[in-house]
């Protein structure tokens, strides 16, 4: 027997006022996005006639854009955010990896005393002032491994891929040593192939932090040449005199716009890398996360 279900007027009331508040939260979400945009391309008289505050510009224009990219400063903290993001990104995963697969292994010695001490680390840490002393006393301040080495492996994304490890089938690993593959050869034949979902997923934890990292680069570097494009940022926020900021020596053609116009402009160009990155691995993203996080 079939049953076939009507929704009732108060069904649809319900539908429409989950819609309503699902779209006001999309709103209020993107909205903040949106006003970063046209405040980055509005004229500076449209921005003095609307009192600062434009919604709907009039007219375009990409004077701030221009100029941000004809100082030295930007393309320079776009240079070092790509290097730290993607040699940073490929060392947390290779180091995450070769940690987490052995750790998946319930066989092996001491399991459970290091996954207790990789979760001590979660819980505790050893402090802002230690972890100075320890980068400076290797020698990594006013370094780029100054800004990947500390943070070369997150506890909370090895178990993820643990746990990602531990649900993969073990007839697999168990045919692959039948077949004469060691436990190096395993994990690069077999495993990893089978690891792109959790792959994808860690990696963009990974690539996101180190593309948003501000802190390392402020206690650790005083080179300006060396800042990411969120020191930069954050510099320029600080700031009032942005022309100073991005070491524009003719600082009159900047001085026409004003200094909300090119920050908003920075924030676009900084933020713009990831929001073109993310949906090519959206799809990987959510499946990683499904399938990591749950045990069984």
């Amino acid at each position: 027997m079939t049953f076939l279900l009507h929704k009732t007027k108060w069904d649809r009331v319900v539908d429409v006022m989950i819609y309503i508040v699902l779209g006001l939260f999309a709103l209020s979400t993107l909205f903040p996005l949106y006003y970063v945009l046209v405040m980055s391309i509005t004229p500076f008289s449209e921005v003095l006639k609307n009192g600062g505050f434009v919604v709907i510009p009039t007219k375009i224009t990409f004077d701030a854009y221009s100029q941000i990219f004809s100082s030295p400063r930007i393309p320079q903290a776009l240079k070092i955010s790509v290097i730290i993001t993607i040699v940073g990104t490929a060392l947390n995963l290779l180091v995450t990896t070769l940690l987490a697969y052995p750790l998946s292994k319930k066989t092996m010695p001491g399991r459970n005393f290091i996954l207790l001490g990789l979760v001590f680390t979660m819980l505790f840490s050893g402090g802002m002032i230690p972890t100075y002393l320890i980068v400076s006393g290797l020698g990594l301040t006013n370094t780029l491994g100054a800004l990947i080495i500390p943070g070369l492996v997150s506890t909370f994304n090895m178990l993820i891929m643990k746990t990602y490890f531990e649900n993969l089938p073990s007839e697999i690993e168990d045919a692959a040593h039948v077949d004469g593959c060691g436990d190096l050869a395993t994990l690069a034949r077999i495993i990893l192939p089978l690891s792109m979902p959790i792959m994808a997923t860690l990696g963009l934890f990974y690539g996101v932090g180190h593309w948003n990292t501000y802190f390392g680069g402020i206690m650790y570097l005083t080179d300006k040449s060396l800042y990411p494009i969120q020191v930069v940022l954050r510099n320029m926020i600080q700031t009032p005199n942005v022309s100073q900021e991005l070491q524009i020596v003719n600082a009159a053609a900047i001085n026409t716009l004003p200094p909300e116009t090119v920050k908003m402009a920075t924030v676009v160009v900084s933020i713009l890398p990831v929001m073109l990155v993310y949906p090519f691995l959206q799809k990987y993203f959510i499946k990683g996360m499904l399938i990591g996080a749950v045990k069984g």
